[in-house]
């Protein structure tokens, strides 16, 4: 899914729960078109408190998330110098084996004739 359409579902989840909560717990009777005061008032509250609390939480997980990643680099960068220190070595211990190898004699050292 598309990264747009995924955060305008996910802002349009959190404001249909936001409308249905703040709803539920101010509009006491559907009598009248409009809001009554209390019921205003209470509205604007439950929303101010809930944007607040979002803000607050946002923030720490911003946070918590930014700590989180950089601990995930260093960690990926010490694997990666690792497997790199071991590549390193391994192709010294081919180098040296290449080196030290003694080359063996062929199968048939009495013909030097070439067969065609």
């Amino acid at each position: 899914m598309d990264s747009n359409l995924r955060n305008l579902k996910d802002f349009l989840v959190l404001y249909n729960k936001v409308t249905e909560l703040c709803f539920n717990r101010c509009v006491d009777n559907l009598n009248q078109r409009e809001l009554g005061s209390q019921e205003g008032t209470c509205v604007d509250r439950c929303v101010t408190k809930f944007a607040r609390f979002n803000g607050n939480m946002m923030k720490v997980y911003v946070d918590v998330q930014t700590t989180i990643n950089a601990k995930r680099v260093k960690e990926m960068e010490e694997q990666a110098a690792i497997l790199e220190k071991k590549q390193q070595e391994e192709r010294q211990r081919q180098s040296e084996t290449a080196i030290l190898t003694p080359v063996s004699p062929s199968p048939n050292p009495g013909s030097g004739k070439l067969a065609m």
